[in-house]
């Protein structure tokens, strides 16, 4: 089984006012492709207008989201191989007087294989064990909130809240960590 890696480009293939739509892949080894179908023989009626423009222009963005598109992925592969790779990219959005709290919203465009509990572990220089045991007390609260939070991949839209009031020198301890600037 050869690994295939998404081109970046869509084939169309017309038929009267039926339309075949594929995203193409090439081998990682030997540069042949794979055309994953996106749909067969659909009327060109009942396609969403903008999936039909972005389709005609290879519209770069619709066809990264379509290409990481992890559960109609397994609908045609039968294997599907993630990476561990991903950019983190930190914006202050407000700085409380006193830094008696640190707040933090993921926002993830596309599906990552990370754990909640391995990310903040890697970004905020804990371990698991120990942030584990902060939500466990409380100090670390997750929204949505279930009891194995930690241990899911992370997805856009959950919000981390630590609690920092007990914490010395908490701007000088913790500015770095969530901002990602030099201590």
């Amino acid at each position: 089984m050869r690994a295939f890696q998404s081109s970046g480009k869509t084939r169309l293939n017309a038929n009267g006012r039926k339309l075949d739509a594929w995203l193409i892949y090439k081998c990682l080894t030997c540069d042949k492709t794979w055309n994953r179908p996106l749909f067969e023989r659909q009327n060109v009626r009942d396609i969403d207008p903008a999936t039909l423009e972005a389709l005609q222009s290879n519209d770069v963005e619709w066809i990264r989201m379509e290409s990481f598109n992890l559960d109609a992925l397994k609908r045609k592969s039968q294997r599907i191989d993630e990476f561990p790779e991903f950019d983190i990219a930190r914006q202050v959005m407000r700085e409380a007087v006193g830094w008696t709290r640190l707040e933090i919203e993921l926002l993830v465009p596309l599906p990552a294989s990370i754990r909640l509990d391995r990310l903040l572990a890697c970004e905020l220089k804990f371990s698991r064990t120990r942030l584990q045991t902060l939500h466990e007390k409380g100090l670390l609260q997750v929204s949505p909130d279930r009891a194995d939070i930690l241990r899911r991949r992370i997805r856009s839209g959950t919000e981390v809240t630590i609690d920092l009031a007990t914490t010395a020198d908490r701007k000088l301890s913790w500015g770095p960590l969530a901002t990602g600037s030099p201590r």
